[in-house]
């Protein structure tokens, strides 16, 4: 027995060896940083910008001092500043979790946009596509710097970094802290007004990322956020059965979109059909669905007829649904006439469902599809041609999203699992720091991150009202893909960076 176990002793042996040789060989090498550095000149807002674009990785540290990562960034910056002091520097970034800045850098605050038809009614096709100047940027007003996270873009793990390191909310907020401290300290910029633009799950970790700025021994307080199709509570942004709060939220959007598609609200306008929904919701369906099966049928059949007002949908379906219509369903149900389905990031956009009967969408969303051929071709060409940038890997739109960490606090340590909510953390910001001044730019036909959660969010979680700015547009997500809707944009941005 014992001549048999000391064979089988030291195989373990070897083989634990061999783990620890392999653990050994995951670490991965640090390449020296890459850096491309191009002079251009643009108009914006009617004026003459020479400015200088710097693509770059730069490395993130952990607390022992080992590089971890590196981040991929393009910085817009203007020329001949005399005092950089005066000189606003604005961080964008898009969402997912796991998104490339592609969208805002593609779509509305880049020097060059790409352009997809403005009315939704033509997908993007294949190459080639349309390049333009953006004469409606911000490079007058502002520096831009705009920032792909770990796992997207040119951005990637070294040396001793782990996924673990950078895939969950507090993570992925620890790193942008880092990173724009570090950018801020090398480009001499700590004096300059600072703010942060970001979309949908940007604006998630813009919320918790002005707290993070103020801490770990270098405050940085920042002038203002710019969010856009904002998604700080996610009780609000999730419809899922059950999720009380998400029927309230959506409604609205439902009711608007049934409005641009000729299915509701027929001779009065989106405002005032919008604002009647607001109305009732508040006023009528919000206490019916906590009354719940306390109806009695005839306040029942009452609110199914008003919800098949808004909504367009057939009333016997929203009884059968239980006064509960989910966002998915919503967007097989209204044109299922024509077999055709709505889009989730804007329900002006429409896809031709193979399946015409399935529950819910089955081809992915026409808003994302229709689209992102073009944004990532005008990306990849603008690199290349205009900035000069040659890289051995390709850059990745979507990445590092799968199995994120939604945990608030360390290990260890009592957490109440629920969703996600970064809108206190922007209350508490703000509270601590009066100069501080937020935008929220939501569409109307945005089906996923819905304009009235915006205005259910910021109405409480101890936000001051007083210093945030709601706006609107005739679009959904990206409203920016709508170019009336890029104008108005850039024009409430701008007056928002203006105003004193």
């Amino acid at each position: 027995m014992k001549k048999l176990l000391l064979p089988a002793l030291l195989f373990i042996g070897l083989l634990l060896s061999a783990q620890k040789e392999e653990k050994k060989e995951e670490i991965r090498p640090i390449p020296k940083s890459k850096s491309f550095v191009t002079n251009h000149q643009g108009m914006f807002g009617g004026k003459a910008v020479s400015f200088t674009a710097t693509a770059k990785e730069t490395f993130l540290i952990n607390k022992e001092g080992d590089s971890i990562a590196t981040f991929w960034s393009v910085a817009y910056t203007k020329n001949s500043v005399r005092d950089v002091t005066k000189r606003p520097v604005t961080f964008v970034f898009n969402g997912g979790p796991g998104s490339a800045s592609m969208w805002l850098h593609m779509g509305f605050f880049g020097p060059k946009v790409v352009k997809v038809d403005s009315d939704a009614k033509q997908d993007d096709g294949a190459a080639p596509y349309t390049l333009v100047k953006n004469e409606h940027g911000l490079l007058d007003l502002t520096d831009l710097v705009f920032i792909d996270p770990v796992g997207t873009g040119y951005s990637r793990l070294v040396g001793k970094g782990k996924g673990k390191d950078f895939y969950g909310l507090k993570e992925d907020v620890d790193s942008f802290a880092q990173f724009i401290r570090k950018w801020v300290t090398e480009n001499e910029r700590w004096f300059s007004p600072k703010y942060l633009a970001g979309e949908s799950y940007g604006t998630t970790r813009a919320a918790y990322l002005g707290k993070a700025l103020e801490g770990s021994g270098q405050n940085m307080a920042l002038n203002g956020m710019i969010l856009i199709s904002q998604a700080l509570d996610y009780a609000g942004s999730t419809s899922v059965h059950h999720n009380m709060t998400s029927y309230i939220t959506y409604l609205p959007s439902m009711a608007a979109t049934a409005w641009y598609h000729k299915k509701a609200g027929q001779g009065k306008t989106l405002e005032d059909f919008v604002e009647e929904c607001r109305k009732f919701t508040y006023e009528t369906y919000t206490t019916a669905l906590y009354k719940g099966n306390l109806l009695s049928k005839v306040e029942k059949e009452a609110i199914a007829e008003k919800l098949s007002y808004f909504t367009g949908l057939d009333k016997k379906y929203i009884l059968h649904s239980n006064l509960r219509i989910l966002m998915g369903r919503f967007q097989k149900k209204l044109l299922e006439d024509k077999g055709l389905a709505v889009g989730r990031l804007d329900g002006r956009f429409m896809g031709d469902e193979v399946d015409k009967v399935s529950e819910r969408p089955h081809l992915g969303d026409p808003a994302s599809y229709q689209i992102s051929s073009a944004y990532t071709a005008a990306l990849n060409h603008y690199f290349a041609s205009e900035l000069k940038v040659k890289m051995d890997r390709p850059y990745i739109t979507s990445g590092g999203g799968s199995n994120w960490r939604w945990r608030t606090v360390p290990d260890g340590q009592y957490w109440e699992p629920m969703p996600v909510n970064t809108a206190p953390h922007l209350g508490e910001t703000m509270r601590r720091n009066p100069a501080m001044k937020v935008m929220v730019a939501s569409g109307y036909y945005d089906l996923i991150t819905p304009f009235f959660d915006a205005e259910y969010t910021f109405a409480r979680n101890g936000i001051a009202t007083e210093r945030v700015e709601m706006t609107y547009y005739e679009a959904g997500h990206m409203m920016y893909t709508h170019q009336p809707d890029l104008i108005k944009l850039s024009q409430d941005i701008r007056a928002f960076l203006t105003k004193q």
